[in-house]
């Protein structure tokens, strides 16, 4: 659902275990996001103005018809003539006085009730039947008849004024009856009449925010269990009997609510969240037989109609499972395994009930509390669940928690009452044992349910530092790949099933499609933001289906997406700020060693002694001069760095008389940092000198070549090297190992037919810089 309805259909894609479309245009997230979504989901303001105009106005004039309804009703329960008294059944099924307040009653308190006469009406009160609530709960039909006659003449009995009561103890008291008032209604009624009022307004704002087929059924639902919430109300000011027409309308009314509710969820499942096969033909079907089967009872010529309505909504409940199991299987929508999930658990609560109640018919007082309480709270618990609908991708905890706690009460009560009547258990072996099972299947279900609601990281902390570290080294390096690395860390953190790149650009990170996808902008993280550090880019990222289809996105996956974003620009910022104190360090030091050691030994090249000191000292400015160079630039170029080597090595070796065989290769001309480039320079510059002062070689082969991250660097002699194994490794072979470690790579020496030969290998040199 989305934060305002059922929302838009998503198309039927086959789609494979994890799919990235990158560089999607405008054309490809059409043909992705059915009716509108990305429009929705990319513009900023369009939720508040379409509330402008003719909708808002009718919204508040549909809350305001809500408002009067439930005063009208209120005061037209409240101004009936009542008897102050409470009732209970007796041992023999009699009913009783239990308590009042008013002085004439007070001595027949524990006698029973057996008349009542109200001007020309006079009705035998024989058994416990009277306190029965509701007829929808009665399962004979014999008993719903005389239910129903029976509170139809005490109710004409209690219209009058006067009324005379006759207990069994063969006394009579007469009456003056006072109207009840709104004090007097309860504090249930108002409780359940608030909830049906609040169900009521969703269910308009849903409709009215985007009229649509699947929005209209979301308010049918809604409008049908507001009715039975009502009713209900109204039937918690019960004493002795129901107002006229209720006592008429109950059963049919009732029962007509809970199927047109299943008719129009098995319709909503067919379309949302995929259009079935067959969608139209299936809902149809549940249609016709719901509104023959309601004709049928509206006649009274179906017999055992409470067993044809429980049997028929726990039929179309298992159906409702299999068309979002098979759903599931031809998309993986999130959404599907939800609403499977929770229908699971109010099917099973409501075949509960049905059980408890079957299972009781042979105790009336334990069926009347059974209909009384087990019933309420199921359907407080249904009226929950239409509630969380709408804002399951928003991850209201109170609500959801509300959701499982009222059916897990319904467990309970359904359980307790049926150990009393079927096992016959005492009454607190049976609240203990129901209280044990119902608590151990709350903890069950809570976790069963809401963790595919709640938005878990699937990375860990050390692996989404490691991850956040390089994506910022990664992308002060290559700007242009913020898109793909981003995605690539939302997609092992949520672990979707498509990720799309569109040239379409959202304000805000924002969920979308009932929790199925989430849109998030690609920022800038290169450029410095004109005002908060962040400058944004034209595209947005699209996350579809969280941990492989198996949950929603919620309100907190957009927020930890967010702080993804701001600790990855933090990241690169402070990478930034940290590589500049280092350039300008270092251009500092390259300064001082060119004006400072530089002119020193410029000095004494012009006052040396001999040519050989001379040429020395000439070689010692040639290295400072290459020295300084690389630690005033920032990055150096591959390809200009291997020329350098080149150039160096050659003048080297040419004046020791050795032959240089120089190969090098690449793949791709990369940027070496200062830390790579000097440590590069330094290992071949002291393995050229270690052939030069020890190994009396005549040639040396240098191969340098670099294939995607993999750097092999090998160093051939034909000196007269041997047994590299017994060497002492002092600062030159040992400052080579060290610097080879610091790039993450290996240094092994061997002795070949004739000379030595050096391999150096560095795998990932780029995602070490």
């Amino acid at each position: 659902m989305t934060s305002t309805g059922l929302g838009a259909d998503l198309p039927p894609r086959d789609r494979g275990p994890n799919t990235t479309t990158p560089a999607a245009g405008p054309a490809a997230a059409e043909s992705a996001f059915d009716s509108g979504l990305l429009e929705r989901g990319f513009s900023g303001n369009a939720n508040l103005t379409r509330w402008m105009g003719w909708r808002l106005r009718l919204l508040v004039g549909a809350a305001l018809l809500g408002c009067m309804g439930l005063f009208f009703l209120a005061r037209w329960l409240s101004d009936p003539p009542h008897i102050d008294a409470s009732w209970r059944a007796n041992s023999q099924g009699r009913l009783e006085l239990a308590s009042t307040s008013d002085p004439a009653l007070k001595p027949h308190l524990g006698h029973a009730l057996i008349g009542i006469v109200g001007g020309d009406v006079s009705v035998a009160v024989a058994d416990m039947l009277t306190l029965q609530r509701s007829s929808r709960w009665l399962i004979s039909d014999t008993d719903r008849e005389r239910h129903r006659a029976m509170h139809e003449q005490i109710s004409n009995a209690l219209s009058r004024q006067g009324v005379k009561l006759f207990f069994s103890d063969g006394d009579m008291v007469e009456l003056q009856l006072q109207r009840r008032g709104f004090a007097g209604l309860g504090g249930m009624f108002w409780l359940l009449s608030a909830l049906g009022l609040v169900l009521y307004l969703v269910a308009m704002v849903v409709l009215l925010a985007r009229p649509t087929g699947l929005n209209l059924l979301y308010a049918v639902m809604a409008l049908c269990q507001t009715g039975n919430l009502v009713f209900i109300a109204v039937e918690s000011t019960l004493e002795l009997a129901l107002p006229m027409p209720f006592p008429r309308l109950d059963m049919p009314l009732r029962m007509a609510f809970d199927l047109v509710t299943a008719a129009a969820m098995i319709n909503a499942i067919c379309r949302h969240p995929r259009r079935l096969p067959g969608a139209g033909w299936i809902a149809l079907l549940a249609w016709f037989y719901v509104l023959v089967l309601i004709g049928l009872m509206v006649q009274g010529i179906l017999p055992d109609t409470w067993w044809w309505a429980q049997g028929s909504e726990s039929v179309m409940g298992v159906l409702m499972m299999v068309l979002l199991t098979w759903s599931y299987r031809i998309e993986p929508h999130p959404f599907a395994i939800v609403l499977r999930r929770f229908s699971v658990v109010a099917v099973s609560t409501w075949i509960l009930l049905t059980i408890s109640l079957a299972a009781a018919a042979q105790a009336p007082g334990v069926q009347n509390n059974i209909a009384a309480i087990g019933s309420m709270i199921w359907y407080v618990f249904l009226a929950s669940l239409l509630l969380l609908v709408p804002f399951l991708s928003k991850s209201q905890q109170i609500m959801r928690e509300f959701s499982l706690l009222a059916a897990i009460s319904t467990v309970a009560t359904s359980l307790d009452l049926l150990f009393v009547a079927v096992f016959s258990f005492g009454q607190f072996a049976s609240l203990t044992l129901s209280l044990f099972l119902s608590l151990g299947v709350y903890a069950g279900a809570r976790q069963w349910i809401l963790n595919q609601l709640l938005g878990n990281s699937m990375l860990t902390t050390e692996r989404m530092f490691e991850k956040l570290y390089r994506i910022a080294r990664e992308v002060e390096l290559h700007p242009e790949r913020t898109p793909a690395l981003l995605s690539q860390l939302l997609r092992e953190l949520f672990e979707p099933i498509e990720v799309m790149l569109v040239d379409k650009r959202s304000n805000i990170t924002r969920i979308v499609a009932d929790g199925s996808a989430m849109i998030l902008p690609v920022p800038q993280l290169s450029q410095p933001a004109e005002d908060d550090g962040l400058q944004a880019s034209s595209g947005s990222i699209v996350l579809r289906f969280a941990h492989r289809g198996r949950r929603l996105f919620t309100s907190e996956d957009a927020r930890l997406a967010d702080r993804i974003v701001e600790q990855l620009r933090r990241a690169v910022a402070f990478d930034k700020a940290v590589e500049q104190g280092r350039s300008e360090e270092r251009a500092r030091l390259a300064q001082d060693l060119h004006d400072d050691i530089g002119a020193r030994l410029l000095t004494l090249m012009y006052k040396a002694h001999s040519p050989e000191m001379e040429e020395y000292v000439r070689h010692t400015l040639q290295d400072l001069k290459t020295l300084t160079r690389g630690l005033a630039a920032p990055n150096h170029r591959l390809s200009h760095a291997a020329a350098e080597w080149k150039a160096d090595l050659t003048q080297r070796l040419t004046a020791a008389h050795i032959e240089l065989g120089w190969t090098f290769h690449f793949d791709e001309d990369i940027l070496l940092t200062v830390v790579q480039w000097s440590a590069l320079t330094r290992v071949l510059r002291e393995l050229v000198s270690n052939i030069i002062a020890h190994a009396q070689a005549r040639r040396v082969d240098i191969d340098f070549s670099l294939e995607g991250d993999r750097l092999d660097l090998s160093v051939v002699d034909d000196g007269i090297g041997r047994n590299p194994r017994a060497w002492s490794h002092g600062l030159g072979l040992g400052g080579v190992r060290k610097r080879v470690k610091q790039l993450g790579g290996e240094v092994e020496w061997r002795e070949l037919s004739r000379g030595i030969g050096c391999r150096v290998i560095i795998r990932g040199l780029s995602t070490r810089r």
